[in-house]
């Protein structure tokens, strides 16, 4: 319910500042007095969007406050989920800076335009001649059925079951999409590891074959030299042991002489030693050295494979051969894996539609069991309002398609007079017409759900008289469960409320602000009086104002 309203420096408004009570109040003024600027300040509370010609003093920022109370609303759960503070009194607060800037609060925390938007929507329903437009629409209808069929429990089932369904079904989607990538691929993949595989390739091995090649390549000049030099170590006059022995034999003879000739010869018999080795190594290589076409063949091709492994994946190594190959190993069982989990998802999408099926065709159960009640309670509502023939039928047809409000296709389907056919709503009915179905719809949504606070821009618009009182007579019942504003130009509803305020203009030297004032009664007497007869206001308007707010 909004409870207090404060206003600075918004178009023609210096500065306002109301209290508010529950039940039914009236705005009344001339044309132009500011009504429009009243709701435009509350549509910004609500989140819409602002510039500098909201200003009325450019130099200065625009503060519009308003206060509601909300401890009926069940709203704990939206403020929690965006981090707000709870109070069971809220302030929204919104700036608007001479820089263009817009800033928006709750209880005093920064919030952006979504937020706001979303939190308005629980708080104020300000219903103008377009917002008359929504009763064409499948889904306002749809929701009428909902509120009257008491379906709200059982759609927040359905609604976490679908937002699950959508889930798992992304991620189906996005999978089969790699799946796809994956398998155009797939074979060649599986080509490659396969050819990587059969060369068993492994770490260090190319240096080895490449030495080993290089051993068998080269045999006989291998052998050649091998054997000269097993010649020239070991020839038994002239060899190089032989030679080495004499200068040993020498140097011992005189090795006790002086240290330096004992260290000469023990540097002489060691090598003597080391060449002996050497001359060992060098026969049993030319012992094994044997000329093996049949593996320096198995070598070469061995080598070629791994050359044309490398020039094919572009690397220099056998290492790199290796990452490669895991790579594609990785690739290739992905390619499994993706396809076990494809099918997981697939059987978890049939249990998420087997329960969605199961609750939309409850709420669809619920709806059509619904018609027959809403129908009634709006064609007695529109009898009331010089309706007395208006029929609807609410057609309920299953869809394939699971959207937020289940899987019905609903058209309603609507004939103002005897003996005519039913039409859709938004081709067959006039604007005074929809006026006064919104206003049935309205206060038949009352009964059923918590509205929020609502403000009826002129929806009186067209009618007169009688009507005019029957108009009164819904919104005052309406506003024995709900706050209700009803901006109007009939007497007859402005008599209704139990408070009434009137917007009226003033003039400041040079300058013009709108103005809003709470009336007394005898004020009220004077407004109404004002409305039936105009400016120059008669004895007769007088008693006529008095007898209809008595």
């Amino acid at each position: 319910m909004l409870t207090h309203l404060t206003i600075k420096n918004f178009a023609l408004i210096e500065q306002l500042e109301m209290n508010f009570s529950g039940q039914l109040s009236i705005i009344t003024g001339e044309t132009g007095a500011g009504k429009s600027i009243l709701l435009g300040a509350l549509g910004l509370v609500l989140g819409k969007r602002a510039d500098l010609t909201s200003l009325k003093d450019k130099e200065q920022k625009c503060v519009i406050e308003a206060q509601f109370k909300i401890d009926k609303y069940n709203l704990k759960s939206f403020f929690s989920d965006n981090d707000l503070d709870y109070e069971d009194v809220t302030i929204i607060r919104r700036e608007i800076l001479p820089s263009g800037k817009s800033r928006a609060f709750v209880n005093d925390s920064p919030v952006n335009l979504n937020e706001l938007q979303e939190l308005g929507d629980f708080l104020l329903d300000i219903h103008s001649q377009h917002q008359t437009r929504e009763l064409s629409e499948e889904a306002y209808q749809i929701q009428i059925l909902d509120a009257v069929a008491g379906n709200s429990e059982i759609l927040g089932q359905y609604n976490i079951q679908l937002s699950e369904y959508k889930s798992v079904k992304a991620r189906l989607k996005k999978l089969i999409s790699e799946k796809d990538a994956l398998a155009k691929e797939q074979d060649y993949n599986s080509f490659l590891l396969e050819e990587l595989l059969a060369a068993n390739l492994k770490e260090g091995e190319q240096l080895e074959l490449e030495h080993i090649y290089e051993k068998l390549n080269n045999v006989e000049f291998i052998k050649e030299a091998l054997d000269k030099s097993i010649a020239l170590t070991n020839e038994e006059q002239i060899g190089i042991i032989q030679n080495i022995k004499e200068v040993k034999a020498s140097l011992q003879k005189i090795s006790g002489l002086t240290p330096e000739f004992s260290e000469l010869a023990e540097r002489v018999s060691s090598i003597l030693i080391e060449f002996d080795d050497i001359s060992n190594e060098l026969y049993n290589l030319s012992e094994k050295l044997v000329n093996d076409p049949e593996q320096l063949d198995l070598v070469h091709q061995k080598l070629q494979t791994i050359y044309s492994l490398q020039k094919k994946h572009q690397v220099n190594s056998v290492e790199e051969l290796l990452v490669i190959q895991n790579d594609l190993d990785t690739k290739v069982v992905l390619a499994d894996d993706l396809e076990n989990t494809i099918n997981t998802l697939e059987s978890e999408i049939l249990k998420h539609v087997e329960s969605l099926d199961v609750l939309a065709d409850s709420i669809s159960v619920n709806r059509k069991n619904a018609v027959p009640i809403l129908t009634e309670k709006i064609s007695s509502v529109l009898s009331q309002l010089g309706m007395p023939n208006a029929r609807f039928q609410f057609e309920i047809k299953p869809s394939e398609t699971y959207n937020t409000l289940g899987k019905d296709e609903v058209q309603l389907l609507f004939s103002a007079n005897k003996g005519t056919d039913f039409g859709l709503l938004k081709k067959v009915a006039s604007g005074g017409e929809l006026s006064r179905i919104m206003l049935a719809v309205k206060s038949i949504l009352a009964e059923y759900s918590k509205l929020p606070t609502i403000i009826f821009d002129e929806i009186d618009t067209g009618v007169s008289g009688e009507i005019a009182h029957k108009m009164g007579d819904i919104m005052k019942r309406m506003s024995a469960q709900m706050q209700v504003f009803a901006i109007t130009h009939l007497p007859q509803i402005a008599a209704k409320g139990q408070q009434h305020y009137k917007v009226f203009k003033s003039a400041f030297g040079e300058s013009t602000i709108s103005e809003l004032k709470l009336l007394s009664e005898e004020e009220r007497i004077t407004e109404i009086a004002e409305m039936l007869s105009g400016k120059d206001i008669s004895d007769s308007a007088l008693n006529h104002a008095k007898a209809l707010l008595n």
